[in-house]
């Protein structure tokens, strides 16, 4: 069980997250193991049939998730899902940013129409949201001040290192990576502490355009990523990890 706030109605405690793209390969393995392990969810993503599947599916391990459709391109849906979460929750003890986009193609003909959404929901729609969420993320730090609370980003191994094709990607999520630094470098001192994780090609639905040269098997499972974002929000708040790479296994380091 994870390490406590608020007391729960049985005199327990129990923290709670928000998962943004929580009905995504990466999102929903990471609210089932949060689930497990005694959060309390806020789930969001853009199909709210999946998101009402996935609260059922959590809320009969015994988890009592709600969620809260939002479109990551619209500002308004992002200021009503923070809203939701504090008027519920009161404090918010980790914040997921799993929801993204992304779409392959050289520089020199891509879209600029593409490129700016991939901004938008990679980059502008998760500063928008640690913006409206830091009250929040405050309150839970305060009230845990030995273990802090956590932002944890999905980025790529592409913010790190360039693949021809996915220029746009990688610049977007490099931006992400760095705005991870920039939370610590305001908020760690308060007890707000943020870590992008930056794997390679997840087996996710997500990655299955490139299952011609790379199958799911050569892929990193969902399920290990779910399993870091647990481990870092059950760290001290003594401890700053900016960023995580995860590489597939063989001759593949440093490379999606």
């Amino acid at each position: 069980m994870p390490l406590s706030t608020a007391p729960g109605p049985g005199g327990e405690v129990a923290l709670s997250a928000m998962i943004t793209g929580a009905t995504g390969g990466i999102g929903r393995a990471i609210a089932g193991r949060l689930a497990h392990a005694g959060y309390r969810l806020t789930l969001s993503g853009r199909d709210e049939a999946a998101l009402a599947k996935l609260a059922g599916d959590l809320a009969g391990s015994g988890a009592e998730p709600q969620f809260v459709p939002a479109d990551m391109s619209r500002e308004a849906d992002i200021r009503v899902l923070a809203r939701s979460h504090a008027d519920r929750f009161g404090s918010l003890d980790l914040l997921v940013l799993s929801a993204g986009t992304g779409t392959s193609g050289r520089i020199a003909e891509y879209p600029m129409r593409r490129f700016d959404r991939q901004m938008t929901v990679n980059v502008r729609a998760p500063f928008a949201l640690v913006q409206e969420c830091l009250p929040a993320l405050r309150r839970a730090a305060a009230a845990r001040p030995a273990h802090g609370s956590r932002v944890v980003a999905i980025a790529s191994i592409l913010g790190i290192v360039a693949e021809p094709g996915l220029a746009a990607y990688g610049a977007a999520k490099a931006a992400l990576i760095s705005l991870c630094q920039s939370v610590n470098a305001e908020e760690s001192s308060a007890g707000v502490i943020a870590t992008a994780i930056a794997p390679g090609y997840v087996d996710t639905e997500m990655s299955a355009w490139v299952h011609d040269s790379i199958g799911p098997h050569q892929m990193i499972p969902p399920a290990d990523i779910a399993e870091l974002v647990l481990a870092l929000a059950q760290m001290s708040a003594r401890s700053v990890v900016p960023l995580i790479a995860m590489s597939r296994a063989g001759e593949t380091h440093w490379q999606a």
